[in-house]
């Protein structure tokens, strides 16, 4: 199949998760989904997955949710994982075979765009994958068009930068160091685009989601999957806004960044890794039954 081009409303995102993201994630896998693999799990519990249902993961990345979703439903459901970026999903693909999981397929498509094959899902579901979308309110309607009547959807996405000392404390001690970029506007795509949880209700209402329910998850999380001070130092240069940040600076820079972020993690050092607090909103909300 060949890779999805960089084209309509998210071509930037789509360039951005295969040619910059996309590889860094894969190499990164094993400590991102260690890191917020218990968050993922809340959210699967909030949407109440049963044996036998048909489920959607949207940006599912790596196939670490699209796996544990398969499980989950059992051989009599199935479960296809959406994403545009190709490099993850050759991951994906990867381990699902490794688990031996025959119940799941992965498409690279963008989901405010794809054309799905029918109402014939129960459940769309996403770790953190849904925050990237140009029009959000198009993106959620178009997916609604994959979803049964009646049929439900369970997320589960950052709030605010400040809410979230893991990514706050590393970016403010590279500030230290480097000009940081200016802040995206509010609600543009990114990590923290559903941060205002009444912007994120106006979105589903808008695409015509009923229902709607956000719970905050406020949750310590082991940063970088549990690595020493230096693992997660090395991690963060990489990954998240100090990642970003650092994106185009020089070698000397980067050196007192890694100083820098080393000194303000050290006090959150446990003995099960670097530990710093967490928080998201689990949402929830349901299609209508007469599913216009």
């Amino acid at each position: 199949m060949p890779n999805l081009e960089a084209t309509g409303p998210n071509a930037e995102q789509i360039q951005y998760w295969n040619d910059i993201a996309g590889p860094k994630w894969v190499a990164l896998q094993p400590l991102i989904d260690a890191q917020i693999r218990s968050l993922g799990f809340l959210a699967m519990a909030r949407a109440a997955l049963t044996a036998g249902e048909r489920v959607l993961d949207v940006g599912c990345g790596c196939g670490h949710t699209t796996v544990e979703i398969a499980r989950r439903v059992g051989p009599t459901g199935s479960v296809v994982g959406i994403d545009v970026s190709s490099r993850m999903l050759e991951c994906a693909r990867d381990r699902a075979r490794s688990a031996g999981i025959a119940n799941v397929r992965f498409d690279n498509a963008d989901a405010q765009t794809h054309a799905f094959a029918g109402a014939r899902f129960d459940v769309l579901f996403s770790r953190f994958g849904v925050m990237f979308f140009t029009d959000p309110t198009a993106a959620f309607a178009n997916l609604r068009t994959a979803l049964r009547p009646g049929g439900r959807l369970g997320f589960v996405c950052w709030r605010d930068l400040k809410q979230n000392p893991w990514m706050l404390v590393p970016l403010m001690a590279a500030a230290q160091h480097i000009q940081l970029p200016a802040p995206p506007p509010p609600g543009a795509p990114g990590p923290f685009a559903f941060a205002d949880a009444e912007r994120v209700r106006g979105i589903l209402a808008r695409a015509g989601f009923v229902d709607v329910s956000l719970d905050p998850l406020d949750e310590a999380l082991v940063v970088g999957g549990g690595g020493d001070l230096d693992q997660t130092v090395d991690f963060l240069l990489q990954m998240g806004p100090a990642g970003a940040a650092l994106r185009e600076v020089g070698a000397e820079a980067r050196s007192a960044v890694a100083v820098a972020v080393r000194d303000a993690l050290r006090p959150f050092v446990t003995d099960a890794g670097v530990r710093l607090a967490g928080a998201a909103w689990v949402v929830t909300a349901g299609n209508p039954l007469d599913h216009r």
